[in-house]
């Protein structure tokens, strides 16, 4: 079943996600992509005549986090009177959620409250083994080395372990909650469900709590320990403690000088707050012990409409981690390249994706002709980017520690451009099997990187034929490649030139600096590429356009991308950033053009958050709102990518004390 998170919440061993009302979506221990623990996981009140599910019509819910941190809090109202409050988060040193549930009736209410889960424990659905011990407040589900066990504060009262299954219904505990009373089985095995109880006793305009754990371990005596261990500490303890270390993460990030937009305060003040989500998000979904980052919390586990998403690809995480770098926390870069040197295949290149612990996963890349060559040239690409920012000894540490992997990954890209542009391979959609013109500006920019190191390790050979092939693939691309029409095609598919326009043409100027605004020529090429995918991949939706990845693209509509659409940005404000405005009227009114265009594309991509501020793949181009891969890595990678450069261009302004001779600044962001 497909189902797109609203929210996501972890610590460093567990991932979780939650949809909009507070049901529990995916439960990821001991890694962030697997094993994934829940089919369903969600609260309902029996009011005396029947259940009321959280999930239900009759609930109108508000989700969000907590400001600075990944605590959410989900309000609830029920049109009978009944409020149901729940703050989420997980413990900051265990892995468990932390659920605290307040209801509060207006007309009062005595019945049952209930916990119900459908838990499929180590993704076994048949097989699973479930207790209760009533007598340490655990009922616990598990499966060979996986355990999930589930306790309260208050201890729950009743509980029913079950199966999940129609043909023995009376035992089923989503079924065992409907006359109010659970039978208190207290074993089984195989397809289970189970559910845990309290009396619900509420005066009219009062209000009852309760909190329930769900933990994960590896072996029983730790599940235990950890579920005994939360049942001693006081919720407002830990949620202190929790708070104050989200706190404390989010405050190491660089200052921000942003702009007002059009003169709002508003518009700052939410780039601010989706910079500091985007750095949350980021945390959540990288394992921090290995490096590696999934590109998006798993939906569509059985490959339904995609082939997953839940794993980690070299191209995203090279991003996301030179945005992390710049954003300051360059920690992230030291640990991703380690796990590039322990995943580096023997040729030098780099699988399709992985999953977290450096193992490939399912692939469909599996042969040198189906494989993404642009994820090497984007590996070397951001290797060198951290590599210089580093300082003596610490300089000379790091490149001794990935020689060997900057040289085995250069020679690779060496044998695949003998032509001057690469063989064929799987474009970085995994949509088109061809020669691409993205791929060849990753590669330029992989192995100009390489070079680079090459010098300083004295290799000026090496760094001289690294050099001189990026340059022939440079030219050869332009030469092959450049259109009449003022863009890059897409490439060679089916052994012809594919002249169709694909928004990854952007590559060649953002990220990977093929193009350069300060030659004149390529300044005008850059200038035309950007104008054609404005003018052929723009679609219109949320008072705005965002832009989707090709002509005649048909994966899930069709939809604009929250990527693509910041990569354009991106591209403005990178324009933006190499002009002076107070150099004259036309380099000013350029300026605005582009800082406008950018903010503009910047604000639309906003407005297809979730209501927690999660950034998707993409956005729905009939509703506006966010869609499929919910939160998407990629995506919030970009927009700390432009939310830097935005302050990057406001320090620029703000230094060159740019005054007028009446003593106002200049407002370069607000159109005249």
């Amino acid at each position: 079943m497909i189902r797109q998170p609203n929210a996501i919440l972890g610590n460093e061993k567990l991932l979780v996600t939650i949809g909009k009302k507070g049901e529990i979506f995916g439960f990821y221990y001991p890694g962030k992509d697997f094993a994934q623990h829940v089919e369903e996981s969600q609260a309902c009140i029996h009011d005396g005549n029947q259940l009321l599910w959280s999930n239900s019509r009759e609930w109108a819910s508000e989700q969000k986090y907590i400001e600075n941190t990944n605590i959410v809090t989900t309000e609830m109202k029920n049109s009978n009177g009944l409020q149901m409050d729940i703050t989420d988060f997980v413990h900051p040193r265990l892995s468990v959620l932390v659920r605290k549930y307040k209801i509060t009736s207006q007309r009062g209410l005595h019945g049952k409250f209930f916990y119900y889960s459908n838990l499929q424990v180590g993704e076994m659905k048949k097989k699973n083994s479930s207790f209760c011990d009533y007598d340490s407040g655990i009922l616990a589900q598990y499966w060979k080395s996986h355990y999930v066990g589930i306790s309260s504060e208050p201890l729950f009262k009743e509980w029913q372990i079950g199966k999940a299954m129609d043909t023995i219904w009376w035992t089923n505990a989503k079924y065992d909650m409907e006359d109010g009373e659970l039978q208190r089985n207290n074993e089984d095995i195989g397809n289970l469900n189970c559910a845990v109880g309290w009396d619900l006793n509420i005066e009219p305009g009062k209000t009852a709590e309760f909190t329930v754990f769900i933990g994960g371990a590896s072996r029983r005596p730790t599940l235990y320990r950890k579920m005994r261990q939360v049942q001693k500490e006081n919720f407002a303890d830990i949620y202190n403690e929790t708070q104050e270390q989200w706190v404390k993460w989010v405050s190491k990030k660089v200052f921000l000088e942003l702009p007002d937009y059009l003169g709002f305060d508003k518009f700052k003040q939410d780039l601010q707050m989706a910079f500091n989500r985007s750095l949350l998000t980021l945390s959540i979904l990288n394992d921090p012990d290995r490096g590696s980052f999934v590109a998006s919390p798993e939906f569509d586990h059985e490959f339904e409409m995609s082939g997953g998403y839940g794993y980690c690809w070299n191209r995203d995480s090279a991003e996301i981690v030179t945005s992390l770098l710049e954003s300051g926390y360059p920690e992230y870069c030291s640990r991703f390249f380690k796990w590039c040197k322990a995943t580096q295949m023997h040729d030098g290149s780099w699988f399709q994706r992985y999953w977290l612990d450096g193992n490939k996963a399912p692939s469909w890349g599996n042969f040198s002709f189906s494989t993404q060559i642009d994820e090497t040239g984007s590996t070397i690409f951001a290797m060198d980017r951290y590599y210089r920012t580093l300082h003596h000894p610490i300089k000379e540490e790091f490149l001794d520690s990935v020689w060997a992997t900057v040289l085995n990954a250069a020679e690779y890209l060496m044998r695949r451009t003998a032509d001057g542009v690469h063989d064929p391979c799987i474009c970085l959609w995994e949509s088109h099997s061809g020669i691409f013109t993205y791929t060849n500006a990753a590669i330029y920019a992989g192995l100009l990187s390489a070079a680079n190191m090459a010098m300083d390790y004295n290799e000026n050979g090496l760094a001289e034929r690294w050099t001189e092939r990026a340059e022939f693939i440079k030219k050869t691309t332009i030469e092959r490649f450049w259109l009449d029409e003022g863009y890059f095609a897409r490439g060679i598919t089916n052994g012809q030139l594919d002249t169709a326009i694909d928004a990854s043409i952007i590559g060649t100027f953002v990220p990977f600096g093929m193009l350069s605004p300060e030659i004149p020529q390529e300044k005008k090429m850059i200038e035309s590429i950007m104008e054609n995918i404005e003018k052929y991949l723009r679609v219109p939706v949320s008072d705005h356009f965002g832009i989707k990845r090709y002509v005649n693209d048909n994966y899930i509509e069709g939809n604009p991308w929250i990527v693509t659409t910041l990569w354009l940005s991106k591209a403005m404000l990178e324009m933006a950033y190499i002009i002076d405005p107070d150099s004259g009227e036309v380099e000013n009114k350029e300026h605005r053009k582009y800082t406008h265009g950018a903010l503009k594309y910047i604000q639309w991509s906003l407005k297809g958050t979730t209501s927690a501020g999660m950034l998707p793949e993409q956005v729905n181009k009939y509703s506006g709102r966010p869609a499929w891969a919910i939160p998407l890595c990629w995506s919030c990678a970009l927009m700390l990518d432009n939310i830097l450069l935005l302050d990057k261009i406001e320090k620029k302004l703000n230094s060159s004390k740019e005054i007028d001779n009446t003593g106002l600044t200049h407002d370069v962001f607000r159109l005249s």
